[in-house]
């Protein structure tokens, strides 16, 4: 059972935002300080990437593990209150991000995936940055 009122619930889920988190606005400062440049949130590409190179034709999510479900990662246990809503809400985000990574990469876009929780670890992060924007490229 829920600790707080379904009342503070909704109002705690409600301010949760889908741009400029702090794991996105950390990330943007990395590839920043690296030198890289990205346009964000460009809608014309499948799932609406956070952080698009285009000459690189590559891309950055950043997802929050309990949005995003990141497997085995504590953040993203299913709230024990509304279990079926957040079962089935969940679900239909990760079968969306499948899917929008497999149309970006027909289409020909290399896809990096951040996760909240890698963005404790600034040192490694910056590292496995600096790989993947790497030209040419090498192994993640």
């Amino acid at each position: 059972m829920d600790n707080i009122s379904k009342a503070q619930r909704r109002a705690n889920m409600r301010a949760v935002r889908s741009r400029d988190t702090g794991p996105e606005m950390l990330v943007r400062s990395l590839l920043h300080r690296l030198g890289y440049r990205f346009r964000l949130h460009r809608k014309d590409l499948p799932g609406t990437p956070d952080l698009v190179f285009i000459s690189r034709r590559k891309v950055i999510f950043v997802h929050g593990c309990f949005w995003h479900q990141h497997p085995k990662c504590p953040r993203a246990t299913v709230p024990s209150s509304n279990v079926e809503f957040w079962g089935r809400k969940l679900e239909r985000n990760t079968a969306r991000d499948r899917g929008d990574l497999m149309r970006l990469r027909r289409l020909g876009w290399k896809v990096m995936v951040v996760w909240e929780c890698n963005t404790k670890r600034p040192e490694r992060l910056t590292a496995r940055l600096r790989r993947f924007l790497a030209n040419p490229p090498y192994p993640l």
